[in-house]
């Protein structure tokens, strides 16, 4: 057995493992290219965090999703090279909207320069994505420009917040399949369509990309609270902090208050006022690792990552299929 990709994603098949590790080098070398300038300070800021690494998620499901059509076709490594581009851009601003100190284990690059040079930054990147694109082709710019605009459209909601007669989790949900869904789906679309693959597997592909996408953010969130911050790459509790609502918090909100339970009633008294303390933060965090919230949020990412898989159902079966189901599979390990 061999490993490839990200989340430690075992693949058997010898030549697919040979297929997509080829595929994932050239990636990262373009990558190495495109993130260069001729002013040498760009080059350092916009390689700060391709450098930090990354699972390169996006990338992995272009070039999986390739495999049932022409995988060696020339479009496919430059439309990896593209969406991994558009996350990392993104990356740089979602910093500074949160104000993120840490991003994959290293200072953000708000906090290592400042808040102007990242956003900046960004949009050199989303640049940079867009010069590769335009060689893809009008229906691989439409795509991709469907797909941001979805990406800003979550980003958006997210800023403004559910209405007063929306249900905050389904409003959640909209955030992620915009902010998140949007560009994996498009991964796999993009892959399997330069691939030349039939029109009914890129649908099919699409679907599974949005519905995985989402499983593997509800996984982040499950990760937020739980882990001591390897996994994620960032600082623990971090949204909790910022009294960002993600799936645990939302899912508090939506049990019914147990009167009996000091630990719950502290809890919610917590999350309802500010963490900035850190003693605060720490006490809602243990509160919260100790919650039935935080199990019923493992069994929604779950749920999410079996709807994912069942729509794999019509594909051919070959080591691809398996590879895209052996995903569904990590984020039960991810949840765990």
């Amino acid at each position: 057995m061999t490993v490839v990709g990200p989340f430690g994603l075992s693949v058997q098949d010898r030549d697919l493992t040979r297929d997509v590790q080829y595929g994932m080098d050239a990636v990262e070398n373009a990558l190495t290219e495109a993130v260069k300038s001729d002013v040498p300070f760009i080059t350092l800021t916009a390689s700060h965090l391709m450098e930090a690494g990354g699972k390169r998620f996006r990338p992995l499901l272009v070039l999986l999703s390739a495999q049932f059509g022409d995988a060696n076709a020339p479009g496919v490594v430059p439309a990896a090279v593209v969406v991994e581009l558009t996350h990392l851009a993104t990356l740089y601003h979602d910093d500074v909207m949160d104000e993120a100190p840490v991003r994959r284990g290293a200072p953000s690059a708000n906090s290592r320069w400042d808040n102007s040079v990242a956003i900046l930054t960004g949009d050199f990147l989303f640049s940079r994505a867009s010069q590769v694109l335009a060689d893809l082709g009008p229906d691989a710019v439409r795509l991709q420009a469907d797909a941001f605009e979805r990406l800003v459209t979550g980003q958006i909601l997210e800023t403004a917040g559910p209405g007063p007669d929306d249900d905050p989790l389904s409003h959640y949900l909209d955030v992620l399949a915009g902010k998140t869904g949007s560009l994996i789906a498009v991964s796999c679309r993009i892959g399997a369509l330069l691939a030349g693959a039939e029109p009914w597997v890129v649908d099919i592909l699409s679907a599974y990309g949005e519905r995985i996408g989402i499983a593997f953010q509800l996984a982040d969130d499950v990760l937020d609270i739980a882990s001591d911050g390897h996994e994620s790459g960032k600082t623990p509790g971090t949204d909790l902090r910022e009294g960002i609502p993600t799936l645990p918090t939302l899912l508090l909100q939506q049990l019914p208050v147990d009167e009996s339970d000091p630990a719950d009633l502290r809890l919610r008294e917590l999350v309802a006022g500010s963490l900035d303390d850190d003693e605060l933060h720490a006490e809602a965090l243990r509160l919260l690792r100790r919650h039935p919230a935080l199990e019923l949020a493992r069994r929604e990412t779950l749920r999410h990552a079996e709807e994912a898989r069942a729509l794999l159902a019509p594909l051919p079966e070959g080591p691809a299929k398996e590879a895209l189901q052996g995903l569904c599979d990590a984020v039960a390990i991810r949840t765990m």
